[in-house]
């Protein structure tokens, strides 16, 4: 991956890379809605049925091409694969679900929205990387849009559900530490395997997660009987495939081609996106609007992005053009 910024080819990436993160924060956005809308399902098997939907879509469009795709892939893909579908996929989605259930979509979604922070230290440490003490003000901004909404978060409504809403709110940081192991280790198997297309990585992903999916339902059977109605299960199905289609597949692709384009202290930026359209769909949902807490967080998470991507232009504007052509990752 090219981490150029202060060229006109710089520049066009840079932007394409925005836009396939805004796309893509855009599908995922949906994802907190279908916990909502299937509250009569456990999270495990809302995991399952969409991670089976996923998987099988996937091995459909990869088998064209699977006898020129299979030499390539290593022992090594195989394990990176494995791994990052368990943490970015269901191990996350079970975490989401469950998050959402019990504290809200809205909730969850900013508190996914801490992710960058991470993201943006682990990628600094980078060769050429945007230094840490520039991204300071865009860490400080997020870190204070995640302290608004986790304050809303333990001020329940009612005083009953404080226990709930406490679990929900643990179950969202296990989400968001899941997910942050997956972010940054998706964008390096990324950049080390540029012999493997972003479509084709995440068809492969799609086949092991589904295969995980497969492997789970003894699990969630004894965990959870299989006791809904014939309008659940159809209703289940119906959300699987629509969240499989537009979030796995397509919101995924578009992740991995933005991946590819942006340095990795910008790719923990871009998940902000999906925090900000999940917000916008819960209120929706909810027929409400934002509360104030959720006003101030929305506002500090937005000025966090924008004063990420203008650390990264001042950089760029400084660097050497042997900086500018090496990989950021």
């Amino acid at each position: 991956m090219t981490a150029s910024l202060a060229t006109p080819s710089g520049d066009n990436r840079t932007m394409l890379g925005i836009a396939c993160g805004m796309g893509a924060g855009a599908l995922w956005g949906l994802v907190f809605l279908a916990p909502a809308l299937l509250r009569e399902v456990a999270p495990l098997q809302q995991a399952i049925g969409r991670y089976l939907a996923y998987g099988l879509i996937s091995a459909v469009l990869l088998a064209p091409r699977w006898r020129a795709l299979k030499p390539s892939l290593m022992r090594r893909d195989w394990l990176s694969l494995l791994w990052l579908s368990l943490a970015g996929n269901t191990l996350y989605y079970v975490l989401l679900s469950t998050a959402v259930q019990k504290a809200g979509i809205a909730t969850t979604s900013l508190i996914i929205g801490f992710l960058p922070v991470a993201v943006t230290i682990i990628g600094s440490r980078d060769r050429h990387a945007v230094p840490l003490g520039r991204l300071l003000p865009s860490i400080l901004l997020c870190v204070a849009g995640v302290i608004c909404i986790g304050w809303q978060a333990l001020a329940p409504s009612t005083p009953g559900d404080s226990g709930q809403r406490g679990l929900g709110f643990l179950c969202a940081i296990g989400a968001l530490i899941s997910w942050t192991a997956y972010a940054v280790g998706n964008a390096r198997c990324l950049a080390r395997n540029g012999h493997i297309s972003a479509h084709d990585w995440n068809l492969l992903t799609g086949v092991v997660t589904g295969t995980q999916a497969l492997l789970l339902i003894p699990l969630s059977a004894l965990v959870e009987p299989l006791r809904h109605t014939p309008a659940v299960w159809v209703q289940l199905a119906i959300v699987s495939c629509t969240v499989a289609v537009l979030a796995s597949l397509v919101g995924n692709a578009l992740w991995n081609r933005m991946s590819r384009l942006l340095p990795l202290t910008m790719v923990g930026q871009m998940i902000l996106f999906e925090t900000l359209f999940a917000l916008l769909y819960g209120l929706i949902w909810e027929h409400r609007l934002p509360l104030p807490l959720e006003v101030a967080a929305f506002a500090l998470v937005m000025t966090s992005v924008l004063t990420c991507i203008a650390a990264h232009r001042r950089h760029a504007a400084g660097a050497s053009p042997a900086e500018i052509i090496e990989p950021a990752l």
